[in-house]
């Protein structure tokens, strides 16, 4: 009998293994993008090792949204088998295909436990989003039906789900509550057993009203733009990264890594041929676990989303932007780490900037605070590795009371 623990051979893979297919997955990418009629990126040619990918640049949205008015509708990225277009705020034009599970979505559904024996209750949204059909793409991958619900209309979702006997529920954390609530004030029974939730956060206070109720709730970290990222086993340990990408944590407004189990900006290379996305920012916060899952899965894990990277704040009437604290860093070789700190005194803001140095010469740094955050502030020294590891490179404390 084969072994149904794992949705394929690729979630159990060693890391050696791993790193030589993903390698050879990304240079096969690079040359899609570069050989492109109006390639974005220079043929760079190919990566010795997979830590190589630093050296190449991080995409924004800003800039996938400026090249996509240039050069419509996907920027001069080579899309292939295109079957849907979406879209999202900016506007965004993202690609869809219906190749076997293009987003990669059936190992999280997999993981949670759907299978050719549910019938999945789809709340999220088909109307020119992704969000439906990336979850009706991975229920096919399992084998599952589904019922493209979407969202609203909560006492026809009910009587559905009673008529259909719906076992399974995909859509965002909070509105299967409101499902339930709706059937329990109806006088109806349902037989919803797990759910595959994303978009929005599972509070461990709602898990458990769902584990009350007999049902298994677990969630991914997907975008439109590159479908699952990572998603939650039945171990409960963070998110284990999926297959298809390759997840870097950087400083917020650097390509820079930073160690594990500090805070940063995810970073997602696709491996999806269809559209090679390469350093994709993604502009959530996020951060490695150390080991491997008990569930057996063997890729690295994230903490799942953990707040967003732009942590652009105004202060005097001027934006400072953390690629500008980057910037600074990067003027001072002695300087390993910056925190600009935002407060108030009386009606007035104040600008505190925290460098993490071997010099004793705070005066030293004034002029170059100024030149670089366009802003004059204090300046205050720290010890090498004594700012806090959080992923903030700016964080306001102002309030408005």
């Amino acid at each position: 009998m084969p072994d149904t623990t794992y949705f394929d051979d690729l979630e159990t893979r060693s890391a050696d293994a791993r790193a030589v297919q993903q390698l050879a997955a990304v240079n096969e990418q690079i040359a899609r993008v570069a050989a492109a009629a109006d390639s974005c990126l220079p043929d760079v040619g190919n990566l010795k090792t997979l830590d190589d990918l630093r050296t190449l640049p991080i995409l924004r949205k800003s800039e996938l949204a400026k090249w996509q008015a240039e050069r419509p509708p996907f920027g001069g990225i080579p899309v292939s088998n295109l079957a849907h277009v979406f879209q999202s705020p900016g506007p965004i034009y993202e690609p869809g295909g219906i190749s076997h599970d293009w987003w990669r979505m059936g190992r999280f559904l997999h993981a949670v436990g759907f299978g050719a024996d549910d019938i999945v209750q789809n709340c999220f949204g088909y109307h020119l989003t992704p969000a439906g059909m990336i979850f009706e793409s991975g229920a096919r991958a399992v084998g599952a039906a589904v019922l493209p619900a979407g969202t609203g209309q909560t006492e026809l979702q009910v009587t559905a789900a009673r008529d259909i006997g719906t076992t399974a529920y995909a859509g965002t954390p909070d509105y299967l509550k409101v499902i339930l609530d709706k059937a329990d004030e109806m006088g109806v029974a349902l037989k919803f057993s797990k759910a595959a939730v994303g978009g929005g956060a599972l509070f461990p206070s709602l898990r458990q009203e769902y584990a009350d109720r007999g049902i298994i709730c677990m969630q991914s970290y997907a975008t439109a733009d590159l479908g699952n990222i990572a998603y939650e086993t039945p171990a409960l340990e963070g998110m284990v990264v999926d297959e298809g990408v390759i997840v870097e944590i950087v400083t917020p407004g650097t390509g820079d890594p930073v160690p594990e189990g500090e805070v940063g900006e995810v970073i997602v290379t696709s491996l999806n041929p269809d559209y090679p996305l390469i350093r994709f920012a993604t502009g959530d916060m996020s951060a490695v676990l150390s080991g491997q899952s008990p569930c057996g899965r063997t890729n690295v894990r994230i903490k799942g989303w953990m707040g967003r990277a732009d942590q652009t704040t105004k202060i005097k009437g001027m934006f400072v932007r953390p690629e500008q604290v980057a910037a600074l860093v990067a003027k001072h070789p002695e300087v390993t780490r910056a925190r600009v700190i935002a407060g108030r005194d009386g009606q007035q803001d104040t600008m505190l900037v925290q460098l993490e140095t071997t010099s004793d010469s705070a005066d030293a740094y004034a002029s170059s605070v100024a030149d670089t955050l366009k802003l004059k502030g204090t300046v205050e020294l720290h010890a090498p590795d004594s700012l806090p590891k959080d992923g903030l490179v700016i964080e306001d404390q102002r309030t408005y009371d």
